[in-house]
């Protein structure tokens, strides 16, 4: 019994008339950072193979090697059941936009749910995609930019899209805490430090009304409890107070 292929959802990404080797392998390095293999290149104008393609592309000489390289618009979109065209120019025609975050997750669902094969097309650096290429799309793709200044470059188009794309099934956090090699403190180391602070305190006369005593340490409590403190913190934290206590009678 042979192992169930699981398909490759992910879209095509079609650059139509890219003029320069080095942007058609920094597309790949976009590309392949946002976990996207499948190039499909229309009339480079420095022609395919290409070196500085390669070059540019940092390692990701999977995607600049799987690239196939098309004649046509329609060649390179044949097989596909779901086309996107990005645009920053309006047009007169009628056509759905939608921005990369929403076109990321109509493609996630049309793929996963539908089985639909989709593709990008991003035109060239000098003018962008024309009216006959943006009118094969289903949607027209645009980022929403400053509306002064909307001049992106072609590898930071194809980052922005595959980045939505990507992070629209990621997982990562949105917040998260790196402590390396410790751990987060329990509410129990927490709370003999407090509780050791709190001596030291008395001891040191800072409760000048002992009415108070109760909201400050309260107050202290949530401070430390706000910090995330780490084994290694309660750790630094007890030395501080013991160097402290240590050095009291010297300053007295």
């Amino acid at each position: 019994m042979t192992e169930e292929t699981v398909p490759d959802l992910s879209p095509v990404i079609i650059l139509v008339d890219p003029q320069l080797g080095e942007n058609i392998g920094m597309c790949a390095r976009a590309m392949l950072n946002c976990g996207l293999t499948k190039m499909r290149i229309v009339r480079p104008r420095d022609g395919w193979p290409n070196q500085k393609a390669r070059d540019a592309s940092s390692g990701a000489l999977n995607v600049i090697d799987g690239a196939t390289l098309h004649e046509t618009v329609e060649d390179a979109v044949a097989d596909l059941t779901r086309v996107y065209a990005t645009t920053g120019r309006k047009r007169e025609m009628v056509e759905t936009v939608m921005t990369p975050r929403a076109a990321a997750s109509d493609i996630r669902k049309v793929s996963a749910v539908g089985g639909e094969r989709c593709g990008v097309l991003f035109g060239g650096e000098r003018s962008g995609l024309n009216n006959d290429d943006v009118a094969k799309a289903d949607v027209i793709l645009r980022v929403p930019l400053n509306p002064d200044f909307k001049s992106l470059n072609l590898a930071q188009a194809v980052l922005l899209v595959g980045y939505e794309w990507f992070i629209a099934a990621d997982e990562t956090p949105d917040f998260d805490l790196d402590i390396g090699g410790s751990r987060p403190a329990t509410r129990q180391e927490i709370d003999i430090y407090i509780d050791r602070l709190g001596r030291g305190l008395d001891e040191g006369g800072f409760f000048r009304a002992p009415e108070m005593r109760p909201t400050v340490m309260r107050n202290i409590r949530l401070l430390f409890q706000r910090a995330n403190l780490t084994d290694q913190d309660i750790r630094t934290l007890h030395g501080i107070v013991e160097s402290l206590r240590r050095a009291g009678p010297e300053r007295g």
